[in-house]
């Protein structure tokens, strides 16, 4: 049976990686959404198309849930753009998200998965998280993303649609195209900086601890996640990262040795002195729950790293 599944935002950052994992598919009918109108179809996408759609615009939603099996809702401002404008944050990430999922009820989708964020624990993250932790959320990106949580756990637990929330910490690897606007985030700017400046610089000691997950693990739990029973997904509720938290000096460490091999570049790591008020913030981010659902992790992250170095060196000049 052929499966026609909805990505929202699919083409951004973790989106444009998990249509492409979802598009090698044959049992999958992709509908790719984007909100930019002068995109072309990627060459990749063989088995399905490009749908426009706002997630301020109820009709546009309507059409692109017609005859839809399962969404994968991605699309969301993200937390700079958060920060700079919370009152478009919530009506983009949350209040966009339930007319989403009012769409979704009414057109009969039989699964929607929701990608929420780990910083819903609250920021910094430390100690251990599972699900029946409390939620602490301090930021407008976290906030509206909790708000959207609630919304569709509800119509979970209601009835009105199989739901899935997946609380993912911090997803890295090589996006699927370099314009794809997410080179702040930690991993990315490391690979950056070492591909162009042929050094790292830190804006801490690197003691603090961090949940990293590959999109490659994130596309396969995606997969996993569209192939599940109703009853593996009992709450709704699952945390989704790279089970092992990793310091920041040890990520950057292994971003230089990476280039070293890779591209053949000597990078010199510059991290700000530890001082006596700084904390590791040792963290356990459980995953015990999806894995239970039989899930696991490939934990590729060298793979990774190599392939955003190679497409930073391809990708940008040295001014970059």
């Amino acid at each position: 049976m052929i499966k026609r599944v909805l990505v929202t935002g699919g083409l951004g950052y973790i989106g444009g990686r998990v249509s492409q994992h979802l598009s090698r598919e044959s049992s999958i009918q992709l509908r790719v959404g984007t909100r930019d109108h002068q995109q072309s179809k990627p060459d990749w996408l063989t088995n399905g198309c490009l749908v426009n759609f706002e997630l301020d615009n109820q009709d546009s939603l309507d059409k692109a849930c017609d005859g839809v099996h399962s969404i994968i809702h991605l699309a969301s401002i993200n937390e700079i753009d958060c920060a700079a404008d919370p009152i478009r944050a919530l009506n983009i990430n949350s209040l966009g998200s339930v007319k989403l999922l009012n769409a979704a009820i009414k057109a009969g989708v039989q699964r929607f998965i929701y990608f929420s964020t780990a910083h819903v624990y609250g920021s910094p993250l430390s100690g251990t998280l599972t699900e029946e932790t409390l939620p602490r959320s301090q930021y407008p990106y976290a906030i509206t993303h909790k708000t959207a949580e609630d919304f569709i756990l509800a119509a979970h637990e209601k009835g009105e649609i199989n739901s899935v929330v997946l609380r993912l910490s911090n997803g890295f690897g090589c996006p699927e195209r370099a314009n794809v606007n997410r080179w702040t985030l930690l991993v990315n700017d490391l690979c950056k900086q070492a591909a162009t400046k042929s050094k790292l610089v830190l804006h801490s000691s690197g003691i603090q601890e961090r949940d990293f997950i590959t999109l490659t693990d994130v596309s396969r739990a995606v997969e996993h996640v569209l192939d599940m029973t109703d009853e593996q997904t009992c709450n709704g509720l699952f945390n989704l990262g790279g089970d092992k938290s990793i310091k920041i000096i040890d990520v950057a460490e292994s971003v230089a040795d990476r280039c070293n091999n890779i591209l053949n570049m000597k990078i010199n790591i510059e991290s700000v002195k530890n001082n006596k008020n700084e904390s590791s913030n040792q963290l356990v981010y459980s995953m015990e729950k999806i894995k239970s659902t039989g899930f696991d992790l490939e934990s590729n992250i060298l793979e990774e790293i190599d392939n955003t170095l190679i497409l930073c060196r391809d990708s940008f000049n040295e001014n970059s």
